[in-house]
């Protein structure tokens, strides 16, 4: 038999924009159902290992877009602030500018709620912070990253943390998503884990409500409003699904890749990820301190070329240097299932510059141009496939109505920031104009 659901809104997803609106929605007395596809996997022994991003990510992590860029897709309760490296950065300057949304007030309220601020300069890392001082002699100003990560939280902080804590965050010292979500349900909130959103139900131009299955029993979810929060891929396949043909078309990824060299002192890869930051707006990147984790390191550096592999024995001697591209509006996610991301003439032409940059800064740290190399081009933050002024408006509404999406689909342009503050500070203001 169908299980029949009845709430005020169904918000599907429980990532950073699922989550926030959840929460604020039930603060503000409404009924709401939030439906995620994966599980709480906070507490599996599993969780923050190797074997647990294999099995709580879209296709073991072997997520390809016709290009070749790897896309790493959580698929678990909080969403990708599960696996994220706790970076914080407000909504860019443009978006006010260009879009008229102002997240203001509503970032600086996130902010207080999560304490976000930079490590404490001693836990930033020596050799991060090494590597941070040479870029800044060559001329580039780096600056401590803003965090969403308190080592007071934490049971072993450092020592338990590191580059493995892309992983997923054992030590307990990052914000996850999924702690809004607890408050959510403490507040009054139906969650149901393991459902397959099939369709958003439409009746006369107007969301009525969802369904799909939960744990292979068939559900249909009756709701004034729905909001769509299931990421930069799941949301527009959700979309077309509903009868959205348009969503889906374009979208932008961040490409990102890493300039490797190696020092004689120790490298960056046991310490915390991505503590110092820059940013050059004009020319469209920004740069971190960060390696792959262990096991992962071999493995991106044999498709680059087999011979890199080589250089495993070295990762504790590795400093990286992050770039993270504001790439165009190109390809897009298709309802037949395909997901395309070309690299456009104008992204290669500054990619190029920007590993131009990190071999500079590299080399002022002290490591040889001959043992640099960069890491194959990875998509990082799936985004801009449901866009503020194409296919959403400006309160991330839908042409259906009731029908909304808050994540990170709605970007107009490629971040080129950590996404998960703006998300936060999106779906804050969503709640705000549902209530």
């Amino acid at each position: 038999m169908t299980l029949i659901l009845e709430c005020d809104v169904a918000v599907v997803g429980s990532g950073p924009g699922g989550a926030t609106v959840a929460r604020e929605l039930v603060r503000r007395g409404r009924r709401v159902l939030l439906l995620e596809r994966g599980i709480d996997e906070r507490r599996r022994f599993y969780y923050g290992t190797y074997l647990g991003a294999l099995l709580y990510t879209d296709r073991a992590s072997l997520l390809f877009t016709e290009e070749g860029l790897n896309v790493v897709r959580p698929l678990m309760l909080g969403g990708a602030t599960s696996m994220y490296c706790g970076c914080a950065a407000p909504p860019p300057p443009w978006m006010k500018a260009r879009y008229g949304i102002d997240l203001a007030a509503e970032t600086a309220e996130a902010e207080e709620e999560l304490g976000i601020a930079p490590l404490p300069p001693e836990m930033r890392g020596r050799a991060s912070t090494r590597l941070a001082r040479a870029a800044g002699e060559a001329g580039y100003a780096f600056f401590p990253q803003p965090k969403f990560m308190s080592p007071a939280r934490a049971r072993h902080f450092p020592e338990a943390c590191g580059a493995r804590c892309m992983l997923g965050c054992r030590c307990g010292a990052k914000w996850n998503a999924a702690e809004w979500v607890d408050e959510a349900v403490g507040g009054g909130a139906e969650l149901r884990t393991r459902a397959r959103v099939d369709r958003v139900t439409i009746d006369g131009g107007q969301a009525v409500g969802v369904e799909g299955r939960i744990g292979g029993r068939p559900f249909q979810a009756r709701a004034k409003t729905v909001v769509v929060a299931a990421g930069g891929i799941g949301t527009p396949r959700l979309l077309q699904a509903s009868g959205l043909r348009e969503a889906g078309e374009g979208m932008t990824m961040d490409a990102t890749l890493m300039v490797y060299g190696f020092v004689k002192e120790d490298g960056i890869g046991r310490e915390p990820p991505m503590t110092w930051s820059y940013e050059d707006a004009d020319a469209g990147y920004m740069l971190s301190t960060l390696v792959d984790p262990w096991l992962l390191y071999p493995l991106m550096a044999a498709l680059e070329a087999p011979r890199h592999a080589l250089t495993w024995p070295r990762w504790g001697n590795v400093l990286g240097v992050m770039i993270k591209l504001k790439d165009d509006v190109s390809g897009g996610v298709f309802a037949d299932g395909r997901i395309s991301k070309p690299l456009t003439p104008r992204d290669r032409e500054r990619l190029a510059q920007a590993e131009e940059v990190c071999r500079r800064i590299l080399a002022r740290a002290g490591a040889s141009p001959s043992s640099m190399f960069t890491t194959p081009l990875r998509g990082t933050h799936p985004s801009g496939t449901v866009r503020i002024g194409t296919h959403v408006d400006r309160d991330l509404a839908t042409p259906v109505k009731g029908l909304f999406v808050c994540d990170a689909s709605v970007f107009p342009e490629a971040l080129d920031r950590p996404t998960v503050l703006t998300i936060v500070a999106l779906a804050k203001r969503l709640a705000r104009h549902l209530a």
